[in-house]
């Protein structure tokens, strides 16, 4: 990963004088490591690129009539860094090839011409879509089809009549639309695809219902459990009838609690499946995330319990409005009469950032 992000997107914070890289000069990243049923691993990341621009401001300059110039070269830079087809080549595959995935990308063999160089990289490419990128359906597809008279669509939107010519934008709503010359292919980066030589999916932000899409289906990823809600259950039901009944004689509350707790957490544990893959990342050290920036906490419960001490609101805390009675605040406005209001001293072991 570390390899991709220097070479391919050219991230490098140390030259600012660098150009980038396949997609433009990075700004930022973030990578989340993520492992499969079958216990590949996985990465999904974000891009940040210099000079991008918001949703809304994409929308407002894609339907603006003075900003054509910036449509066109939008629409330009997508067609060039997202493909979706199956390179066309001249050359006949040897079907007795091994997968496209074990072998190394095409190197320019001594007193290779350009021509012949370049077809070969056209047919190694071609392999590497036809056994990568090109979408089958199964019954995964299909697990929120609710039957019946209701249209059985593959819920990854993958489809053979899916078919766009050519990148447009909504003049209405300013969504914009990417080509899309086959439906059963993922997007894919073509000098990715080559270096990296395993299946890709790669998604543009722009504005519109699809941003919002991509939007809500990060936000809906990095909010996932990674245990199952009814497995999680099962646990502690398992955990509540191998502890058995409550003994006051032999016991107290917080000492039953304090087991409870344990038994719990040790057998959500116990349910957490774990691949080799993620065993040997884990013991290699590898981490499972990758990001451009270091970030630090922010004790934010402490925060806010200092100042609704200080200043409690009731806009904040309806229902503890008649329960807790609201006092005259301490902080004091610059026309009130000031007084002394005690700070808590700061602890060497808490960070704030």
């Amino acid at each position: 990963i570390r390899a991709f992000v220097k070479t391919l997107l050219g991230y490098d914070p140390e030259n600012p004088h660098n150009e980038g890289g396949l997609l433009g000069k990075v700004r930022a990243y973030y990578g989340c490591v993520e492992a499969q049923g079958r216990g590949s691993l996985h990465c999904h990341m974000l891009v940040w690129l210099e000079g991008g621009l918001n949703p809304n401001e994409i929308r407002e300059r894609v339907l603006s009539q003075s900003h054509n110039d910036f449509t066109e070269r939008l629409i330009k830079y997508l067609d060039d860094v997202i493909a979706t087809e199956v390179p066309a080549s001249e050359v006949n595959v040897d079907s007795t090839l091994p997968h496209p995935c074990l072998l190394r990308h095409i190197q320019k063999k001594r007193n290779e011409t350009e021509v012949n160089f370049k077809s070969r990289q056209k047919c190694d490419l071609r392999r590497l879509v036809e056994k990568t990128q090109v979408h089958k359906h199964n019954f995964t597809c299909y697990k929120y089809w609710k039957g019946g008279s209701s249209p059985k669509t593959c819920r990854f939107d993958l489809d053979e009549k899916n078919v766009r010519p050519s990148t447009s934008i909504d003049p209405t709503t300013g969504e914009i639309f990417l080509r899309q010359t086959n439906g059963l292919i993922n997007p894919y980066n073509p000098t990715m695809l080559s270096a990296l030589r395993c299946n890709m999916d790669i998604k543009f932000i722009g504005s519109g219902t699809s941003a919002k899409a991509i939007l809500y289906y990060v936000t809906d990823y990095i909010t996932k459990a990674q245990l199952k809600a009814h497995v999680a259950f099962g646990a502690l039901d398992a955990a509540l009838q191998r502890l058995g009944p409550h003994d006051a004689h032999r016991e107290t509350l917080a000492e039953r609690g304090k087991q409870l707790l344990n038994r719990c957490a040790y057998m959500m544990l116990s349910q957490q499946e774990l691949s080799a893959q993620q065993v040997a990342a884990y013991l290699m050290e590898y981490g499972d995330y990758y990001s451009s920036h270091r970030f630090k906490p922010l004790l934010w419960t402490q925060f806010e319990k200092f100042i609704d001490d200080q200043c409690h609101s009731a806009e904040c805390y309806h229902s503890e409005m008649e329960e807790r009675p609201v006092t005259s605040p301490t902080l004091q406005l610059d026309d009130a009469p000031r007084r002394e209001t005690p700070v808590p001293e700061s602890t060497d072991d808490e960070e704030v950032g």
